[in-house]
């Protein structure tokens, strides 16, 4: 996810929080988490409850500050900020009950007359760092686990969407005593105060350089970390997909928010057979849904790129192949002063370009002919592992292939970016984009110590005491024969 920005000092937010207000937050919340560990079912969902109540009223509210921000249409700031967070806190309340209680284990035969259980404890203290791409969903999503699990929380929202985080502060601020959920706007000297503190876990979402720069502050202290980080998640595309449904699905995943998904396709390898069909279905796509090139400026569903920055930046990639040979078959418009940049489709792209090296995080789609599904296993294995990987195709042999030998945080089979919202599913990802899971049962383990507990019946290890008695060798040597 390139939201590294997030980290560089901005003239977007003038009024940051003091690093005397942090801190006294920060010892506020140090009594109120060692209480919370007891805190009961019903007190956690009323608090999950609550939240997201809140954010049903502010509905409204929370379009008009997304449409300021990045002009994103309504009906997408339903599905993609709002529709995520209620559904997490649905879940949370029907199963939280199963999940706080003591998971039992068989014992082993060493431990033969004992009782193993494990035992779901709040970790205490925690911060949550997020981006700007989906500032409500990506801020109060670990919250609802944050608080099913019994926690305190600090949230660190985007100095790149202003509004949105103004209408969190005043959400937070409106259902949270700071003591239990605090909220603090500002730029990287904040990030930079609370990332020196010694919370219990940190929860962050941006990209792969900023996500080690929070790691290694929480390695100061021991603190536990969750990364969900981003990449360039592959698409493949065989011969023998159902291609209209493909062509749609992949274009709606990726224009979605201008492209500023960390799970959106990065790029598509197309088998060279259907290239030409899957190009025109796209494209058919893009001009119904957005119109086609500077035609898209004035699409009322089709969002900006967050600021003239990042703008430049998209630009940049996509003249840069160009440059290179590339051959842009729809798109090519952008307008930087308006963060303009409309859905583009390239092919022919030399392997040099930078579009093939850094993740794009913007409308540029990059068609990748091949005939050897082997080549595209091979030159995803060359990459960093992705958060995602997409695999369209009718061939159950080039589906297991493709499973079998990469790996990703994530995966769909003939769809796109869904896993995000199935909430029995673990999302993140794995080494370079990611780091531990979020969504249901897997935020709420993501935010709880897991500890085992043994209760002793009846007391076997008695008999290994000293001083050792004649026979306890024998019960050693009968045990190496039983394990």
């Amino acid at each position: 996810m390139n939201t590294a920005v997030s980290f560089l000092p901005s003239a977007l937010n003038s009024g940051n929080a003091s690093d005397l207000d942090i801190r006294r937050v920060f010892e506020l919340q140090r009594a109120t988490a060692l209480r919370l560990r007891t805190s009961t079912l019903e007190k956690r969902l009323l608090k999950i409850t609550r939240l997201r109540d809140a954010l049903l009223a502010h509905r409204e509210e929370i379009r008009a500050a997304a449409l300021k921000d990045f002009r994103k249409p309504a009906a997408e700031v339903d599905l993609t900020e709002i529709l995520p967070i209620v559904m997490e806190a649905n879940d949370a309340r029907r199963h939280l009950k199963k999940w706080m209680k003591p998971k039992g284990v068989m014992p082993t035969q060493m431990m033969f007359g004992t009782k193993g259980y494990v035992q779901y404890e709040p970790k205490g203290r925690c911060l949550i760092i997020s981006p700007w791409n989906y500032p409500v969903n990506l801020t109060f999503g670990p919250l609802v686990s944050c608080i099913a699990a019994g926690n305190t929380a600090i949230l660190k929202p985007s100095e790149m969407t202003p509004n949105l985080s103004a209408v969190m502060v005043k959400i937070t601020r409106s259902i949270f005593d700071e003591e239990e959920v605090a909220i603090f706007e500002g730029d990287a000297n904040v990030s930079t105060t609370l990332l020196s503190l010694p919370f219990d876990h940190i929860f962050f979402t941006g990209s792969p350089a900023i996500g080690k720069v929070v790691m290694a502050a929480a390695a100061k202290h021991l603190t536990s970390v969750t990364l969900e980080l981003g990449g360039k998640s592959p698409t493949i595309v065989d011969e023998t997909a159902d291609l209209p449904l493909a062509a749609k699905t992949i274009a709606w995943a990726k224009y979605t928010n201008n492209g500023q998904t960390c799970i959106a396709p990065d790029h598509v390898y197309v088998h060279a057979a259907v290239k030409d069909e899957f190009v025109r279905l796209v494209k058919e796509y893009i001009a119904n849904a957005y119109g086609e090139g500077a035609a898209a400026k004035s699409s009322p569903v089709l969002a900006r790129i967050v600021n003239e920055r990042h703008a430049q930046r998209v630009n940049a990639l996509l003249e840069d192949a160009k440059s290179k040979g590339a051959k842009v078959l729809t798109g090519d418009s952008v307008d930087v002063k308006d963060c303009f940049v409309a859905p583009t489709l390239l092919t022919d792209i030399p392997r040099d370009a930078k579009i093939m090296d850094e993740e794009i995080f913007g409308p540029l789609l990059p068609i990748i002919p091949f005939t050897n599904l082997d080549q595209v296993i091979g030159e995803i294995n060359a990459m960093q592992k992705p958060l995602a990987l997409y695999i369209w195709s009718r061939t159950e042999s080039n589906i297991q292939d493709v499973m079998t030998r990469t790996s990703s945080g994530g995966a769909c089979i003939n769809h796109a970016v869904v896993q995000f919202l199935h909430g029995n599913l673990p999302f993140g990802g794995v080494n370079n984009s990611g780091i531990g899971n979020a969504h249901g049962e897997y935020g709420f383990r993501a935010f709880s110590h897991e500890r085992a507990v043994v209760r002793t019946r009846i007391m076997l290890a008695r008999m290994f005491f000293l001083p050792h008695k004649s026979w306890t060798q024998k019960i050693i040597n009968l045990l190496m024969k039983l394990v």
